[in-house]
């Protein structure tokens, strides 16, 4: 098939294939990595195009996170968060249109910079996050974490923030984030192919070529899963998460 639509150098090739890894690295490993994945895309392929060409290789590496972690989900985290998220992709296309995309991207910065602060003060004065006690604090992860995802496939800071801040394990915390996200990127799909008319055959077809980027990158983020000791594995998560809330503020 003809990929020139989408490919014009063996640079964007390998745009293409390095985002592949990375969501691979992020689906089943080290959360927010992803992230890095969006602006690169965005840049290479046009920032429309670019969200229905990454939504099937986020489906696929999502499908490797939950059959490798599939019994260790905390089932009762992603009840919280599932109902609220839909509410999210409905606020993002109602305001799709009405809002520039970099105010999405800085007004959610803003958001995570603020829940991140707060997560900080409390491992500082060695307290429990008092905050994720309230009823309303998963559901608004949730929300947060539907419209981000809809308008440009960056919520993995929203989840990882949200489970960091509740002191999750690292086992169940890469199962929860993937059956979440297997989830909520299965129903994206329906309304990229119909509503927003970005994920056509060409584009699949172009996916499919980075089938093997994404199973070794899976593979590298369960070896390094089983390598990073638990505070290793918050503390690693925690960076990537600050670099990705960085990249949204600027």
């Amino acid at each position: 098939m003809d990929f020139s639509i989408w490919i014009q150098s063996p640079y964007d090739w390998g745009i293409l294939f390095l985002s592949a890894l990375f969501v691979g690295i992020s689906k089943t490993g080290i959360q927010g990595l992803s992230l890095l994945a969006v602006p690169m895309m965005a840049v290479t392929f046009g920032a429309k195009p670019s969200t229905g060409l990454i939504l099937p290789i986020l489906c696929l590496a999502d499908l490797m996170a939950v059959w490798y972690y599939r019994r260790i989900a905390e089932w009762q985290y992603v009840l919280k968060l599932l109902p609220s998220a839909l509410v999210g992709f409905a606020v993002a296309l109602f305001v799709d249109k009405l809002v520039p995309p970099t105010e999405f991207k800085h007004l959610m910065g803003s958001c995570l910079l603020v829940v991140l602060l707060v997560m900080f003060w409390s491992d500082w004065k060695g307290k429990e996050n008092s905050l994720s006690n309230h009823w309303w604090y998963g559901p608004l992860f949730g929300l947060m974490g539907g419209f981000t995802t809809m308008i440009g496939n960056a919520a993995g800071p929203v989840m990882a923030i949200y489970l960091l801040s509740v002191k999750m394990p690292k086992y169940n915390f890469v199962g929860t984030n993937a059956w979440f996200f297997l989830v909520v990127n299965y129903l994206k799909i329906p309304i990229q192919v119909f509503a927003w008319d970005n994920i056509t055959l060409s584009s699949l077809m172009l996916d499919a070529c980075t089938i093997p980027f994404i199973i070794i990158g899976g593979v590298l983020g369960i070896i390094l899963v089983k390598k990073l000791p638990e505070k290793g594995f918050r503390y690693f998560t925690t960076a990537v998460t600050c670099l990705s809330v960085l990249m949204l503020l600027i």
